[in-house]
């Protein structure tokens, strides 16, 4: 069950969202949804290939175009689920469709972003309520808020 979101979560939300549109602003456009980003993307979805490989228990499926491996030790990914270029790395809990539209938009920063995500997230904070990245994939699909 997802936890019940603070009172004015969303006004912090919408203040997260835009401080990140205005820190786009100061990458150079060279780095956004470029074949340099294309690049970061593949070596991501590499990574996660041969990490989800490496551990995955369970069973590894291509599914709402991502890679998805199943079974996974919970120290080998963070939250539910991590989405690292086109792979989502989870453990055993249940998966729809509305969560591979979640991990499907993480898919599509990595794009915009490349090697640049992994920064860009840690600056936006473990909080998914004040994370742009989260909040942009919706929360409420990503079993944040309830739906």
């Amino acid at each position: 069950m997802s936890p019940v979101p603070p009172a004015g979560w969303e006004a912090h939300a919408a203040r997260a969202v835009e401080r990140g549109r205005r820190f786009d602003r100061w990458i150079p456009g060279i780095l956004l949804d470029s074949p340099i980003s294309r690049l970061g993307y593949l070596a991501g979805t590499a990574f996660g290939f041969v990490w989800g490989t490496l551990w995955s228990t369970g069973r590894v499926e291509r599914r709402a175009g991502l890679w998805v491996f199943r079974g996974m030790p919970g120290v080998t990914f963070g939250r539910g689920g991590v989405c690292v270029g086109g792979c989502f790395l989870t453990g055993d809990g249940p998966i729809d469709d509305r969560l591979l539209a979640h991990e499907g938009v993480h898919r599509e920063q990595w794009r915009r972003y490349g090697m640049l995500m992994p920064l860009l997230y840690a600056l936006a904070g473990r909080n998914p309520l004040r994370n742009r990245f989260e909040i942009d994939a919706g929360l409420a699909d990503g079993r944040y808020i309830p739906r």
